[in-house]
């Protein structure tokens, strides 16, 4: 279609997951035209095209994070998400990212450990109140809580143990979906347990789409082993940097 318009418009944020392809390309080949464009680029430069710089989902205390890390410092919330919030007892309440570290030892695709941690913060946060970018309030309920995996047998693990009405599944499903609070469990115990490779678990775009489906909490809950991963190359170095700036950012939830 492109040959046959002198002008193309494109829309969209390779930042985020591409769609799923069992294809193998030469290197270079597989990008989106929004990938090729952008280049070395995260974001859009000026001259070039419209980055659209406001989000109306993050607090701006869970945006800081997502703008630093992925978008170059230029993402901003909207004024009206200042609003909303979580009050609850225990050790999750109020706005921003947490961190929330599960010892466990011998786990690839699945962490019972943490499914069971995240059971109890779920139970407390919902004893909680959630406040809506309007100013109304009301108990936070199941539907406004998203966990999300990078595999199908934690999604798994997590469902036997979590509330009904609590939606769980993969980052890639949830993507374009939104949540009051979301955690993201990790599973892998640690380097030498990883299934697949580095750049699947680490996946900057997969922590983006991840973190940036909550509205008022983030909660990352893994192993700290996995921040101690030796890194055999610059890309595996960049990816676990993000991690580390995450738990820096967030600080321990206790």
């Amino acid at each position: 279609m492109g040959t046959c318009a002198r002008n193309v418009i494109l829309l969209g944020d390779p930042q985020q997951l591409a769609q799923v392809s069992q294809a193998v390309h030469p290197p270079g080949a597989g990008v989106s035209v929004l990938e090729h464009l952008l280049g070395e680029h995260t974001t859009i430069p000026p001259e070039r095209g419209l980055f659209i710089d406001e989000t109306r989902r993050m607090h701006p205390d869970v945006c800081h994070f997502i703008s630093k890390a992925i978008y170059e410092d230029r993402l901003e919330s909207f004024a009206d998400c200042t609003n909303q919030r979580i009050e609850a007892p225990g050790r999750l309440t109020d706005t921003g990212i947490r961190y929330v570290p599960v010892a466990h030892e011998g786990n690839t695709r699945e962490s019972p450990e943490e499914a069971e941690t995240i059971a109890v913060l779920i139970g407390n946060l919902l004893k909680g109140q959630y406040l809506e970018t309007d100013g109304t309030s009301g108990p936070l309920e199941p539907k406004e809580i998203m966990v999300v995996a990078p595999y199908n047998a934690q999604v798994r693990c997590l469902r036997e143990v979590l509330p009904d009405g609590v939606k769980v599944g993969t980052v890639d499903k949830f993507q374009g979906q939104e949540a009051a609070v979301c955690f993201f469990s990790m599973a892998t115990s640690s380097g030498e347990e990883i299934p697949r490779n580095l750049e699947f678990l680490f996946s900057r775009n997969r922590l983006n789409v991840a973190i940036s489906r909550a509205r008022c909490l983030a909660v990352l809950v893994c192993n700290p082993e996995l921040l101690q991963i030796r890194c055999r190359n610059a890309e595996q170095m960049r990816l676990l940097n993000a991690l580390c700036l995450f738990v820096e950012m967030a600080g321990e939830a206790g």
